[in-house]
């Protein structure tokens, strides 16, 4: 058995040249992006609050345009994923679509 991370489970060591920075993060996995992507989506829906902790700044244009990445991300990587990946990949989708359209119509009133 070999103590090398998964394949899939980046860490700060696979790139040597960038410094360590401020608190350790957790490791880098295919969940992790796609929940990172999810929370930019929320934060331009002005659903959840910034990095700064101040409400997310309402961006249709930009929510738009992180749904679109993560729907492409689904479309390339099905046959390619876990079965726990796919559903959290479908779910994210959904959620984020169903959540623009109630912000779109809300907003166009």
């Amino acid at each position: 058995m070999s103590n090398e991370p998964a394949p899939d489970a980046a860490t700060h060591a696979d790139d040597p040249l960038l410094p360590e920075v401020g608190d350790a993060m957790p490791p880098i996995d295919f969940t992790t992006f796609v929940l990172s992507m999810a929370s930019a989506t929320l934060m331009h829906l002005g659903e959840v609050e910034g990095p700064d902790g101040r409400p997310g700044e309402l961006n249709l244009p930009l929510a738009r345009h992180h749904i679109d990445l993560v729907a492409m991300l689904q479309e390339k990587t099905r046959g390619n994923l876990t079965g726990e990946e796919e559903r959290l990949l479908h779910q994210v989708v959904y959620d984020l679509r169903m959540r623009f359209i109630k912000v779109a119509e809300r907003t166009a009133r």
